[in-house]
């Protein structure tokens, strides 16, 4: 069995032993890739770091809109320079979050624009947190161009429902939450969607909805590890093999085998990362 983590966080404070015991976990499960995502400047370079010590991880480097108060252009700098080192696979995770408000809006919104600016430069997939703000940052990403002709010509066609293939903007929605009728309007412009273990809960209706309506060739997996846990461990730190439990319900939701769903969404993680 494979599974691709698509979006998870090796690189929290972690003491040394903590992270040997989580490497070990990962290494003797099923789980045969992950996406370490930084959400800062020093998260992004361990990530970098982790990428180049295990051989199943890979990077995304970028500022997560809680900590963009402390982004200026000299950090971007850097972050523009990892993101062109060896298997640095996006840019990320992105985006806005009105939830917490822990930056402003309009230093979210700043620094979202540039990063977005700064994956289309580098011809590079965008890994996108939103929270309260499903249409704004749909309407960012639109006005710049993350959904463009120019920016999908720079990727392989993906698998389409109906069988062929159709461009592919390379856009994900990580721990997607919102709703169907968006989960729609979401693939239609080219991009895939990542379902995360709250899935597994058991009033989450409306992701649950999403899950089961939206074709399996645009939908990956994740955990967002350490956070988001599924059933049956919710309330405990969450770590990249529990991700079966989330796989084991998209599959029961599409009413497929649960291999089916754990080959899909690995394949749908590699094609969207660019990993061979």
């Amino acid at each position: 069995m494979e599974l691709f983590d698509a979006h998870t966080h090796i690189n929290e404070d972690y003491t040394d032993e903590e992270r040997a015991e989580l490497v070990s976990r990962i290494e003797h499960s099923d789980v045969l890739y992950a996406v370490d995502a930084g959400s800062d400047l020093a998260t992004s370079k361990l990530a970098v770091t982790d990428a180049k010590k295990y051989y199943w991880c890979y990077a995304a480097v970028g500022y997560h809109p809680h900590e963009t108060k402390h982004c200026t252009p000299e950090i971007l700098e850097e972050i523009r320079v990892l993101a062109k080192y060896p298997k640095v696979v996006a840019i990320g995770e992105i985006g806005l979050d009105f939830h917490y408000d822990l930056s402003e809006r309009d230093t979210q919104r700043k620094w979202f624009r540039e990063q977005i600016r700064m994956a289309e430069e580098l011809k590079m997939p965008i890994v996108i947190h939103t929270r309260e703000a499903d249409q704004e940052t749909m309407d960012i990403l639109k006005e710049e161009g993350a959904f463009s002709k120019e920016r999908k010509a720079a990727f392989p066609e993906r698998p389409s429902a109906g069988g062929g293939t159709e461009p592919d903007a390379r856009v994900l929605l990580h721990c997607y939450s919102g709703s169907r009728e968006m989960a729609e309007q979401y693939v239609d412009l080219g991009a895939t969607l990542s379902i995360c273990g709250p899935v597994t809960f058991k009033n989450n209706r409306k992701t649950k909805e999403v899950a089961a309506a939206i074709p399996l060739c645009y939908l990956t997996s994740e955990t967002d590890a350490p956070y988001l846990t599924p059933e049956p461990f919710r309330g405990k730190p969450n770590c990249s093999p529990y991700m079966e439990y989330t796989v084991r319900k998209i599959a029961e939701l599409k009413n497929i085998s649960y291999e089916e769903a754990a080959k899909a969404t690995c394949e749908n993680a590699k094609r969207f990362y660019g990993i061979r």
